[in-house]
């Protein structure tokens, strides 16, 4: 049972260093894909939320799930600190292109935003998600 225990120990002294790394990496990378994110955009995400705006509570938590998804995939598939934060910064850019073309297409989101349009939120949000998911699923090969 001792030896259970030392090697259990071993294991967990071995890998919780690496571990801790890597979700902190992932973790800095969400946040600076959020912060730029809400920068992008053309309204303020968060006043609008203060003010009970759902359109825009729905438009950030769209984009911290599609931000979080391939952040996930590069740390299922890669195993490299280096590989982490090179592929998490191109998965944090590709959602940001993304959000980018939509409001180039999508002239009038701010307003609509700003207007509590729930469907013109999950209209990103759908889109924000899918290039998430084929993101990650590119990222895992």
């Amino acid at each position: 049972m001792t030896d259970i225990l030392s090697a259990l120990w071993q294991t967990l002294a071995s890998g919780l260093p690496f571990l801790l790394l890597h979700f902190f990496t992932t973790l800095v990378l969400l946040i600076l894909g959020a912060l730029l994110y809400t920068l992008i955009t053309p309204f303020r995400e968060r006043a609008l939320i203060a003010e009970g705006n759902r359109a825009a509570g729905l438009v950030l938590g769209g984009a911290l799930l599609s931000l979080a998804i391939p952040l996930a995939a590069t740390l299922a598939t890669s195993s490299l600190w280096l590989d982490i934060v090179l592929w998490g910064l191109v998965a944090v850019l590709i959602q940001l292109l993304t959000l980018a073309i939509f409001i180039l297409l999508f002239r009038g989101f701010r307003a609509a935003i700003e207007a509590e349009n729930i469907a013109a939120a999950l209209m990103l949000v759908s889109v924000q998600l899918a290039i998430g998911l084929l993101n990650a699923g590119a990222m895992s090969g």
